[in-house]
């Protein structure tokens, strides 16, 4: 390789380095505004992953909930059992109309 070409490589790769970085620059300053949202997202996750290593925690919660308020908690179980029929039912009738 000669001593031009090898100048020019040097020059085309010092280059687009310095492109590189700013465009790194440029997408930190784009995406500035996510930061919140995904930190949120973040926390969220945590959060997800601390209930599903101590589940004895919301199922004590539960078990309180419902010795203390039978009534309430018979209630919402009613609720949820109706709100999960409706929406099996929904599914159901989905994939009828979808599928023909």
């Amino acid at each position: 390789m000669s001593r031009a070409s090898q100048q020019a490589l040097r020059l085309r790769r010092e280059r687009l380095l310095i492109r590189n970085a700013e465009l790194r620059q440029q997408l930190a300053r784009q995406t500035q505004g996510l930061a919140a949202p995904l930190a949120l997202a973040d926390r969220s996750l945590d959060g997800l992953r601390w209930l599903r290593r101590h589940p004895e925690w919301p199922l004590g919660a539960l078990t309180v909930w419902i010795v203390l308020r039978p009534r309430r908690a018979w209630r919402w179980t009613a609720r949820a059992w109706w709100l999960w029929r409706t929406a099996r039912q929904l599914q159901r009738l989905w994939t009828r109309v979808a599928y023909q």
